[in-house]
């Protein structure tokens, strides 16, 4: 059963049985959220250095073992996701700082943001880039982060956002805005 509009009914009670003890209700989960959480790992794979040797179905795997394992609170489908999708980014993100870190000759300084320019950047350093923009903007607008952390990383629409912050989508609107003028500051041109 894919994620369909009756599936989406599903996913929300199938967390929330999964949430109360039912361990049953996670295996009735993975086939109905699978081909979305594969969709939000190509999108996150996409900021990844195209050179990657991870695939989109294993991420899928390494995020859901620790979505399994976190036992979050997830309200609904789209919470599910959003959390997923940090799951992913985090994932990502780890995996890109050992990388570049084990091709850093010594005594070399790490990467800072304010130094970043994307647009001539490796995919490696992109990554890591985008991901220090967003803790940096996630201290000073928790929320645009958020917004910015669920299109880009988790490849959500504006209404799936908006759902997932409890905000109208005008509000996700304005918010994405700003993140991406946070960001150009932040990482120069796109």
């Amino acid at each position: 059963m894919a994620d369909t509009p009756a599936g989406k009914a599903d996913v929300t009670r199938l967390l929330q049985e999964w949430r109360q003890g039912d361990g049953e209700a996670l295996d009735r989960l993975l086939p109905i959220v699978y081909d979305e959480l594969r969709r939000i790992a190509r999108v996150q794979l996409a900021h990844e250095n195209r050179n990657g040797t991870l695939r989109a179905t294993e991420l899928v795997h390494e995020a859901f073992v620790r979505l399994v394992d976190q036992r979050a609170g997830w309200e609904n489908r789209a919470h599910f996701y959003g959390i997923a999708a940090r799951c992913m980014r985090r994932i990502l993100v780890d995996r890109a700082r050992r990388r570049h870190a084990a091709k850093r000759p010594p005594g070399e300084a790490a990467v800072d943001v304010a130094d970043v320019d994307v647009g001539e950047s490796s995919g490696i350093v992109e990554l890591v880039a985008l991901n220090e923009a967003l803790d940096r903007l996630a201290k000073t607008a928790p929320r645009q982060a958020q917004v910015a952390e669920l299109k880009l990383f988790g490849g959500l629409e504006n209404s799936e956002i908006a759902q997932v912050i409890g905000a109208s989508e005008a509000t996700v609107k304005r918010d994405w805005s700003e993140a991406k003028t946070v960001f150009a500051r932040y990482l120069g041109p796109r």
